[in-house]
């Protein structure tokens, strides 16, 4: 029953550990290679690839517009696609707190299925764990992500150049409210939802425009300041961007004013920073736009030979103040 909850001797490797596999994760993500059952995924992959490791300890785990399980899929596809790559197996671990309830983690899997299969990607190996009550806040999550680059793609936040157009695919700041607002219980008069979307077909959509992408990041946490200001160091160049360029969501400007934070600092799991060649922002702009996941995108600055290694901002009053790196940790738990 779905309000039966898990016990420690789920993870003994007991009975009930083969039973806590084969029904509540095999028939939700069930694929030729999960299916043996065997320590590794065996699979053939040739050309460059790429690879990604992370682990989710988002608290509560289920928030406005995701939950935990969709944003570790979409998380670590969209750090596969940042290098250029297209997402194709994953492995997922789950450290599941002793008293989750299998209602609960079914509805977590359920995510898992649904973003894998929008995103295109196949989960091929993985693993459970249980520890004890009060250990683990009821469910983290370890991934890791395989994906091939094509050969003529080269994407680094080591690539920006004078003269580069910077284009945000959408909104900022709507993850992170929507898990604040959720953890908090806080209510806002224009709802907030969590941006949490699988971003590789929007970059599939980008490079079919122009193979000369420079820079791609996703800014999670620290938010678009801290990731323009990684460009800015990785590069050696200095960036400038307008504030009234970047497009915001009416709940989460309001929500920050109430709160008094900054929503360049917020974090998403949606949307992606691309630093590209001036001739080519339009029709990579245009491409994104086609996309449900680069509708609100926007060319919000350029890359300059001036003040390497900073980012500055110009102000709606006209006005410009550096945006440096976020110090310390603004939202903690929202990933």
């Amino acid at each position: 029953m779905d309000d039966e909850t898990i016990l420690l001797a789920h993870g003994s490797g007991s009975r009930l550990s083969h039973d806590l596999i084969e029904k509540n994760f095999l028939p939700s993500l069930t694929n030729p290679l999960l299916a043996r059952l065997d320590d590794s995924a065996v699979f053939d992959l040739s050309g460059r690839l790429a690879f990604t490791t992370d682990s989710y300890v988002v608290s509560p785990i289920f928030f406005p517009g995701g939950d935990i399980g969709k944003l570790a899929v979409c998380g670590t596809v969209n750090d596969l696609s940042m290098s250029g790559a297209a997402p194709l197996y994953l492995s997922l671990s789950f450290i599941i707190e002793e008293g989750l309830t299998l209602g609960e983690l079914k509805k977590v899997v359920a995510s898992v299925k649904a973003a894998a299969e929008e995103a295109g990607v196949k989960v091929v190996t993985g693993d459970t764990k249980v520890v004890n009550r009060g250990s683990a806040d009821k469910l983290f999550i370890n991934t890791a992500g395989i994906g091939v680059i094509p050969p003529d793609v080269d994407i680094s936040g080591a690539n920006a150049k004078a003269g580069d157009k910077i284009i945000l695919s959408g909104t900022i700041g709507d993850h992170g409210i929507a898990v604040m607002s959720q953890r908090e219980g806080l209510k806002f008069s224009v709802p907030v939802q969590s941006d949490c979307a699988p971003l590789n077909k929007l970059v599939s959509d980008m490079l079919q425009a122009s193979r000369h992408i420079h820079c791609l990041r996703d800014p999670t946490r620290g938010g678009l300041a801290t990731t323009l200001n990684e460009f800015a160091r990785q590069s050696g160049i200095g960036i400038r961007i307008e504030e009234d360029k970047i497009p915001i969501h009416d709940g989460v400007r309001g929500a920050c004013e109430l709160l008094g934070f900054d929503p360049l600092y917020v974090a998403n799991e949606g949307k992606l920073v691309a630093v590209v060649p001036p001739d080519d922002a339009q029709k990579i702009l245009t491409k994104m736009k086609r996309n449900k996941y680069g509708a609100d995108s926007a060319v919000i600055g350029e890359v300059t030979a001036d003040h390497k290694g900073r980012v500055i901002l110009k102000t709606r009053l006209g006005a410009s103040r550096i945006l440096d790196m976020l110090s310390g940790e603004l939202l903690p738990r929202i990933c």
